[in-house]
């Protein structure tokens, strides 16, 4: 348990004092009287001196002196601004501003999915309407080159300046963990997508896209390995700081001998080290169980009924909502295991289950087989299939919820797991109460059999439901271990100090005393408050907090990438340099601002 370290234990600064370091970096200098930081630029005084805080200040007022980026340029610059020499702001040139249109507009074409040759057609429509609204403006558009070369490079330029940002974000992490998904596949190849997840000394989260890495061309665990820590390294994050991994569960990830969680497992063990929590249940929840679930092979008829529909039954009424919501995940334009993967989502098969009368008459017309509608057996896979598909979408929207902490996503996998108990109850029992589907199918069949008919074998849904308890308990295993340290963060105040390890008692007892931190906590959330708490006075819980908070806590921008991959197939398809593709996924999935001056006097830092 973290609350009983076995290594070094994690050294946190308090949150609250200032930091030399902040001088140049923000342009700001600790006042001679009171707390906070003073801005040298307005002479502003930053009441609330979290980093974060002060960051903001600087980069929503400030953000022009990030030209001044050499060490000798800012030790230069703070000397002038403490002696009120302030630097006159240069506006920018009518050449700077179309180059800083021509970003932003590139900028768009990326997150938007759209082809690099798609500028020259924004450039033509731009012209058009300039030429008939502002005619005396159209001269604006001289300078602005759109052209797909000058496209290709300027998403580049974007992604190496994000990037730079979040490696000097990257530097100041106190502990971090992995995301690693490596569902995402683009024409025929497969990606392995990092993500971090990084808590500076004041608790602030960060979220990004690390890297993605060509398993095409990293087949073996070893070479994945290795290309998994040289962006680790290149990022400036050490493996002494890494405390989670989340991860599909794939063979490929978790195999037991061979997959890469052992691997990197391995490299992580040292007297340095924190003992590495690993969970594989988070990412693409519907899609990998639904393979657990699916005991006849359902999905697979229903793929063939969607590409019927999708050819020869475009034009149906009833059909139109089934196809707008095909079109809204995936374009018009759909291959094989994008429509795989859309069907297996429990909404999808709840509105296609709805729809199936209307399917099977759509079949007949068409002189297509429709075997299945009287199959007993298999109609009430189906409905089986739809309610606990519907189960585990309920779960998967729950673990989309960001900036809650790994506490309360682990209460969501607890909850479920006593959902699953009470279900698999249920079915033994032939209580359809939480089956909607199954027990409408049942219903329809009772009108069509025999009294003394069995309809349906309990059993072989028991066994179903008992796989999937099996799965949970497997992928969860590790947060099951670190159960008082997620309570213990969670709820400081109601967790009981002899329950708690004896190296954290007096800590425990002593916060539990403090009644202006016990109101701190009513009316502040979890991050604020131990954003707050001395790191001198509560040494420990604030190291179980940081790590705590560093736990992926959601699903959410592994699923903005992935839907980001669906809905842009096509675009994305297409010849792409495994550089552009990692250039526009990033831009598709970070919160970090670009530093639009630097890119337009084309100054980047000189991170790789």
């Amino acid at each position: 348990m973290w609350m009983t370290p076995k290594r070094s234990k994690m050294e946190v600064d308090e949150s609250r004092v200032f930091r030399a370091e902040w001088t140049q970096r923000y342009l700001v200098v600790e006042p001679p009287e009171g707390e906070g930081a003073l801005c040298l630029v307005c002479r502003r005084l930053v009441v609330a001196t979290r980093e974060r805080d002060v960051r903001r200040h600087y980069e929503a007022e400030h953000d022009y002196y990030e030209r001044y980026v050499a060490e000798g340029e800012r030790a230069a610059l703070v000397e002038r601004l403490r002696q009120g020499d302030l630097p006159v702001v240069v506006p920018l040139t009518p050449e700077e501003r179309a180059a800083r249109a021509g970003l932003g507009l590139a900028r768009l074409l990326a997150l938007k999915g759209r082809g690099w040759g798609e500028g020259d057609f924004v450039y033509q429509c731009m012209e058009v309407m300039l030429r008939d609204v502002l005619p005396e403006h159209v001269s604006v558009l001289d300078g602005l080159d759109l052209s797909p070369e000058v496209t290709r490079q300027r998403v580049l330029n974007i992604n190496k300046n994000l990037r730079s940002q979040l490696f000097d974000r990257a530097k100041d992490f106190k502990a971090y963990s992995l995301a690693l998904d490596d569902q995402a596949f683009v024409a025929y190849e497969n990606y392995l997508l990092v993500f971090v997840r990084g808590v500076g000394q004041d608790l602030e989260v960060q979220e990004e896209l690390l890297t993605i890495i060509n398993l095409t061309r990293h087949f073996s665990v070893g070479a994945l390995m290795a290309a998994i820590l040289e962006a680790l390294q290149t990022a400036g994050l050490s493996l002494q700081r890494m405390v989670g991994l989340t991860t599909t569960h794939t063979l490929r990830m978790i195999g037991e001998n061979s997959g890469l969680v052992s691997y990197m497992r391995e490299k992580a063990v040292s007297p340095n080290c924190w003992n590495v929590i690993h969970y594989s249940g988070f990412l693409h929840l519907e899609l990998l169980s639904s393979y657990d679930v699916d005991v006849n092979q359902i999905i697979n008829t229903i793929s063939e009924w969607i590409v019927l529909i999708k050819t020869r039954g475009v034009r149906r009424p009833e059909f139109q909502a089934l196809l707008t919501e095909s079109e809204s995940e995936h374009g018009e334009r759909v291959n094989g295991r994008c429509l795989n993967n859309w069907l297996r989502r429990g909404k999808t098969l709840k509105l296609i289950f709805s729809l199936r009368k209307e399917i099977e008459a759509f079949l007949v017309s068409i002189g297509a087989t429709t075997v299945h509608f009287t199959d007993k057996q298999w109609l009430c896979d189906f409905g089986f299939l739809v309610d606990i598909m519907d189960h585990l979408r309920e779960l998967s929207e729950l673990l989309r919820v960001s900036k809650v902490f790994a506490a309360a996503a682990f209460d969501h996998i607890c909850t479920f797991e006593v959902k699953l108990n009470l279900l698999q109850r249920h079915i033994e029992e032939k209580n359809l109460t939480h089956f909607a589907a199954f027990r409408e199918v049942v219903d329809e069949l009772k009108q069509h059999l025999k009294e003394d008919q069995k309809i349906f074998d309990p059993d072989r849904y028991q066994v179903v439901i008992c796989r999937l308890q099996k799965e949970f308990e497997r992928h969860f295993k590790d947060l099951r271990f670190i159960k008082k340290d997620l309570e213990l963060f969670a709820n400081p105040f109601n967790f009981k100090p002899e329950y708690a390890p004896i190296s954290v008692r007096v800590e425990l007892t002593k916060l539990q005393a403090n009644t202006n931190l016990w109101n701190e906590y009513r009316v502040k959330d979890l991050g604020q408050f131990y954003a707050g708490l001395s790191a001198e006075s509560y040494p420990i819980i604030k190291g179980v907090a940081c790590k705590v908070a560093s736990l992926f806590d959601s699903n959410e921008i592994c699923e903005k990438a992935f839907s980001y991959l669906t809905r842009n197939q096509h675009t994305l398809s297409q010849p792409l340099t495994d550089e552009h593709l990692h250039a526009l996924f990033r831009i598709a999935t970070t919160e970090i601002e670009p530093h639009w001056d630097d890119l337009v006097r084309g100054r980047n830092e000189s991170n790789p």
